[in-house]
């Protein structure tokens, strides 16, 4: 017993190996090459269990991973294969001859029923030791069992089905609870529902399922000897509603459909298979005297579950004449069959044994074979020894069944993670299309695969099938690799080939109009898809002179607006005369470039609305590269061309703000041209000022004389400040005009008097009007009657002066007072300034011998000082330490220069002789000491430190010297 506890670790004692109902052979493929590297790995492969019982095995049922075997008449061995090392033993009690009939666990592994032949009944639950006899099944011979997996639970099995030797099905439920002696038994009720009869009478129950579907639906499947039976019904409402009494009831009246099979093998089995644990089963096998009915579970079908239904023949020498079938077990693909000696497996996709397993004679015969749904393990048992089955990939090779039977959806399903079979499938449908004269999907199919691209299309071709070679194309163009772009561009060219070769062909036929406009939408989505669109930039030249030599030129624009290539759209419109739709595919794409190269052409035919979308454009446009546009179109003179210009070049200069001078200049000369009123107006407004008019004013002057617009060039003179020139021209135009000009230089009198002097002449000389004469000399007061006297004739009389002549005297009488008053003035101020300077000798101020210099707090009569009038006293190196910062550098070195000639003068002398020679001396070298240090004074102590100029101009000097700044900050760290 000891040796289970490693039986995941034994090595194989014997393999057995799937022969596939076709050959493992690899197809050829252009695409792939199909080489073994490792050994295939069977699909069913057996182990003999390294156990050797201590008595014969009876019964043995597997579920969830709970292994339970009966061994002689009264041991119980149970094990947990998750905890292989403990297994657990248990008596079933019995004293009289009774033995194990069969055992039944459900789906959960925790309740186990032991039938025994004495027509009596045991319960163990995994959870306990304790064997309890069911009371209510006493006097049954429990033959199958109906789990109910929708509602049982480890404490509870929920209503169950029950079915016995006597042909009779009960509806059952068992509890886990152990209350005591006096508890509840397990078995909370034991009720018959219905009896199941062949022609003879009541038949065994041999095989019973039940099922329940999420939307309430229930079927129950129970077969017999010969017969298979279905009960179908939906859940009744109430508290019942868990049972399945009302689901029999409603067969008490007729008897339930069923399947009915002549031979018999004195018993049947019935087999489901689950893809995963508490999912709907999906295929059944019943094991029958005929053979194995196999088909699919379809819980949707109102009359029947039962579907694809088919009877399998057993192999040769199996059936009830020769080697009779002892189990069955049903796996995805495959259903097992247990004889006395072997196991045989046999495809349920073809019918074909795979598998025959034959057993030594040393281990006896084979009772039963079992499966646990929750690992897909299959285990086989003798009397003497346990066998287990190992199900890998069982899928593996289905797919190439299921393509010989041209099932090519299914076959591509299980072979979707193998690109070369998936590759093979595929050729293999497209072949099969192509026969079946489904082109299109064989287009679709041979896409997909790598055969010999020239082959397939050469298919196509051979078959006239150009609709099917488009699609086929057009596949393989989406599935290229960026890198790919010499197939790209060749499948792109073919294919737009092929769209305008069938679209030539169905123009023009009434006929096929549906068949066309069909053809062109396609066309239309294969040029517009995003997926294709770099392939088709990229070989963009090649298409457009196929669609030229086609003379498509719908599809030409067509194609060359997904392209993005609006050049050649609207060139297309220009050399058609569409300038409208030129221009509306400017102002959609907004493209400068194109707006430059195309307005040449557009402005002579459009002009109003071309400028229109400038203006629209705004700033997005260069008016510079517009300018020879506008020239080319406004030489013909006429006013409709030239006042586009205008208006362009006004947009540009009074919204956009242009200030290039090419632009000015330009709207100048079409001003001189077209507009002569709003010539002066522009140079106004351009103001007065040489340094910001935009435009070249000696190309203006030249314009604007060359056109005889004098006014326009009196003002650009102004500009230039040749005022002479301005006031000349102006005096040909008009006097005041002149007059305006002579205003001009203020700031020169001289040259004003010199241009007033020119306007007098004119009028004297030139109009000989004496009035205006007089009128000039009132305007300008630098002009005196004597200034303008020589101009006039000799025979004036003097009449016409009187007035200017008596105003003139009048004016030099005025001056002479003014000037006798300011002498007056001048004296007084003079004597004042006396009588300030005698009152200063005689101030004096008191310093205390306590007082301190303001800089330094020393006492102040330690060394030379300095008192303000203001209170604050400085020695003389402290003021002229605060003082130096503040002056600026030419008085910086003033100081310098007085303090080095201090140093090197010679001290005063006593006496008043010495003093004379001192003065001499210094008069003959250079400055007295005292005139040194008065000059000194005047620099230094001309005003305090505090109260002056100084220390209000050094209101905004930092605290700290910032070329100190970091040498005080890092001190305070």
């Amino acid at each position: 017993m000891a040796s289970i506890l490693d039986e995941y670790e034994d090595s194989l004692s014997r393999s057995a190996v799937l022969q596939p109902g076709c050959p493992n052979v690899g197809i050829p493929h252009s695409g792939y090459v199909n080489a073994q590297l490792e050994k295939e790995v069977p699909i069913f492969t057996k182990q003999r269990i390294d156990f050797t019982p201590s008595e014969r095995i009876s019964s043995l049922v597997i579920s969830c991973n709970q292994l339970c075997m009966s061994l002689g008449k009264d041991t119980l061995l149970r094990i947990d294969l998750g905890k292989a090392n403990e297994p657990n033993h248990v008596e079933l009690g019995r004293k009289d001859d009774a033995k194990v009939h069969k055992m039944f666990l459900d789906h959960t592994g925790s309740h186990l029923l032991i039938a025994l032949n004495s027509t009596e009944v045991l319960y163990v639950n995994r959870n306990g030791q304790k064997v309890r006899p069911l009371a209510r099944w006493k006097g049954q011979l429990v033959e199958s069992v109906g789990w109910n997996k929708a509602l049982g639970t480890e404490s509870s099995t929920g209503p169950i089905l029950v079915g016995t030797a006597q042909g009779q099905i009960f509806e059952a439920e068992l509890s886990a609870s152990e209350g005591g002696l006096f508890g509840p038994a397990p078995d909370l009720y034991f009720r018959p529902l219905y009896v199941l009869n062949e022609e003879g009478g009541p038949a065994p129950v041999c095989s019973l399922e039940a099922e329940r579907g999420p939307d309430g639906r229930i079927f129950v499947i129970a077969t017999t000897r010969q017969r298979l039976f279905q009960f179908i019904g939906r859940a009744a409402e109430g508290a019942e509603a868990q049972g399945f009494t009302g689901l029999f009831a409603a067969y008490t009246d007729h008897p339930p459909p069923f399947r009915e099979f002549p031979s018999s093998l004195g018993y049947s089995e019935l087999a489901f298979y689950t893809p995963k644990l508490r999912s709907a089963p999906r295929a059944f096998a019943w094991m029958m005297g005929d053979g194995v009915l196999y088909g699919a579970l379809d819980n949707g079908r109102p009359d029947t579950v039962l579907s694809e239904e088919r009877v399998w023949e057993y192999p040769e020498g199996v059936g009830p004449g020769a080697s009779p079938p002892l189990a069955i077990v049903l796996t995805q693909f495959h259903f097992l069959l247990l004889l006395a000696d072997r196991v045989e497996a046999v495809c349920t996709l073809t019918g074909q044994v795979v598998l025959r397993d034959h057993f030594l004679e040393k281990f006896g015969p084979l009772k039963h074979m079992v499966k646990d749904s929750s690992t897909g393990q299959l285990w086989a048992y003798t009397e003497r020894a346990v066998f287990r089955y190992h199900v890998q990939r069982e899928a593996r090779d289905v797919w190439r069944t299921y393509l010989d039977m041209n099932r090519f959806d299914l076959a591509k399903e299980y072979c979707r993670e193998r690109p070369d079979c998936l590759d093979t499938v595929l050729a293999r449908e497209a072949d099969f299309c192509f026969r079946q004269h489904r082109y299109l999907e064989s287009a679709r199919c041979y896409a997909l695969t790598q055969s010999y691209f020239e082959e397939i299309a050469l298919k196509f071709l051979e078959a006239r099938q150009e609709e099917a070679l488009a699609e086929f194309l057009q596949r393989k163009l989406t599935s290229l690799k960026p890198t790919e772009r010499t197939q790209a561009t060749l499948l792109t060219t073919w294919l737009t080939e092929l769209y305008l070769s069938r679209l030539g062909a169905l123009q023009g036929d009434p006929e096929a109009l549906n068949l066309y406009r069909e053809t062109r939408e396609r066309f239309r989505a294969f040029v517009s898809s995003p997926r294709h669109k770099e392939w088709l930039f990229a070989s963009r030249a090649s298409i457009h002179e196929l669609l030229a030599s086609h003379g498509d030129t719908e599809h030409m624009v067509y194609f060359a607006v997904i392209m993005q290539d609006y050049e050649r759209v609207v060139a297309y419109h220009c050399q058609h005369e569409a300038y409208e739709e030129a221009l509306a595919v400017l102002a959609r794409h907004r493209d400068p470039q194109l707006f430059y190269k195309f307005s040449p052409i557009l402005i002579r035919h459009i002009p109003r609305q071309l400028v229109d979308a400038w203006i629209e454009m705004g700033s997005r446009l260069d008016a510079r590269q517009l300018i020879p546009a506008l020239v080319n179109y406004s030489q013909g003179g006429e006013a409709q061309q030239v006042s586009q210009a205008i208006r362009y070049m006004e947009f540009c200069v009074n919204v956009l703000g242009e200030t290039e001078q090419a632009i000015h200049n330009y709207l100048l000369s079409l001003y001189a041209r077209g507009q002569p009123a709003s010539l002066l107006a522009y140079l106004e407004q351009a103001g007065a000022s040489p340094h910001r008019v935009h435009y070249d004013l000696k190309y203006a002057l030249r314009l604007c004389a060359e056109h005889g617009h004098h006014r326009a060039c009196v003002h650009v003179y102004k500009v230039l400040e040749l005022y002479e020139e301005a006031v000349d021209l102006a005096l040909q135009v008009d006097v005041d005009l002149a007059k305006q000009c002579a205003d001009l230089p203020e700031d020169d009198e001289e040259l004003r008097k010199k241009l007033w002097l020119k306007i007098a002449r004119h009028v004297v000389q030139e109009e000989e009007d004496v009035q205006t004469a007089m009128a000039c000399l009132a305007s300008c007061p630098l002009l005196k009657i004597e200034d303008v006297l020589p101009f006039f004739p000799d025979f004036v009389t003097i009449d016409h002066f009187k007035e200017a002549i008596c105003s003139s005297l009048k004016a030099y009488n005025h001056h002479i007072q003014e000037l006798q008053r300011e002498m007056e003035e001048a004296t007084a101020s003079a004597q004042r300034i006396r009588r300030d300077l005698q009152e200063l000798r005689g101030r004096y101020g008191t310093v205390e011998p306590q007082d301190k210099c303001a800089t330094c707090d020393f006492p102040l009569l330690n060394r030379p000082f300095y008192l303000f009038l203001c209170g604050h006293m400085f020695h003389a190196d402290c003021l002229l330490q605060a003082v130096r910062p503040g002056l600026p550098a030419y008085k910086q070195a003033r100081l310098e220069e007085l303090q080095r000639k201090l140093g090197t003068a010679p001290p005063p002398t006593k006496g008043s002789a010495r003093v004379k020679e001192a003065e001499g001396g210094a008069a003959a070298g250079g400055p007295s000491r005292e005139q040194l240090k008065a000059d000194l004074d005047e620099l230094v102590a001309a005003e305090c430190v505090y109260c002056g100029e100084l220390m209000i101009r050094s209101i905004d000097r930092p605290f700290i010297d910032p070329q100190r700044y970091e040498e005080e900050h890092l001190s305070w760290l």
